[in-house]
């Protein structure tokens, strides 16, 4: 892939994508956007990639869209391209291996809402959020209205939205917007070191269960019953559950083919 404002790279069963425009704040545009859906063709053609990380060069995340593309979009542009652009972030949420997103600095606006379409959030100290549009005439339309309410409820999601307010990294954790804090130079090996420990467990269990928990957020508790029994019939197939189960008896560190 020839990348310019993306890097992808691979370290073992874990995919690095950083965000590499940090001479614009990271903004997201039409060329970011079209990159990022490069990565994910490679990474869901990729069954070697068990995680990945999302992270971002510089010291800030993303400062959101960038605000020129404003002046050039109109109503028209929103009906033909809005529905795929909203796609490039769902596919985060719906890959088999999970995301984790390593925040720092500044992030906001659609930097905020490719944050809320990730699996996990590890953010440092440093991290400041918030979802502007209202300030520009708009609503978030990138998922976040619908991401951010079902993560930290709806009040918290109007303080957010209606007023643009801003909130820190430790505010962020308490209203449950991110998982985890750590120090910014820590930062992108914390985010790292979880990917790879996702990733040395058995892949059809980790893709499973993220699955699960997803079903869990959008059906009723019958629906998602009838997914766990399902998911473990198919487990019960693979040979990774057998190889578990042989590694704990003859104490040794198991190895999983994901099948």
């Amino acid at each position: 892939m020839d990348l310019k404002t993306l890097i992808y790279e691979k370290e073992g069963h874990v995919a690095i994508v950083t965000l590499n425009r940090p001479e614009a704040f990271n903004c997201l545009n039409e060329e970011m956007w079209s990159e990022m859906s490069l990565v994910q063709d490679e990474i869901e053609n990729d069954d070697d990639v068990r995680a990945v990380v999302i992270k971002a060069a510089g010291d800030k995340f993303s400062a959101g869209i960038d605000i020129s593309l404003l002046g050039k979009v109109d109503s028209q542009h929103i009906l033909k391209n809005l529905t795929r652009m909203q796609h490039l972030y769902t596919r985060w949420e719906m890959m088999n291996p999970p995301v984790i997103c390593a925040v720092n600095g500044l992030c906001f606006g659609a930097g905020t809402e490719l944050v809320l379409a990730c699996d996990i959030r590890i953010a440092s100290k440093d991290a400041v959020f918030a979802l502007q549009e209202v300030n520009f005439g708009l609503s978030p339309d990138m998922g976040g209205s619908q991401r951010l309410t079902r993560m930290v409820g709806p009040g918290q999601a109007k303080r957010l939205i209606l007023a643009c307010e801003k909130i820190n990294a430790e505010e962020a954790l308490r209203i449950g917007l991110v998982e985890k804090l750590c120090d910014g130079g820590e930062l992108v090996d914390e985010a790292v070191s979880m990917a790879r420990k996702i990733s040395e467990k058995p892949p059809v269990a980790v893709k499973f269960a993220k699955k699960a928990i997803n079903v869990a957020m959008e059906s009723s508790l019958y629906a998602g019953l009838l997914f766990e029994q399902a998911q473990s019939a198919f487990c019960f197939s693979t040979g990774d559950i057998k190889e578990a189960a042989a590694a704990f008896f003859e104490r040794r560190k198991p190895h999983f083919k994901g099948r």
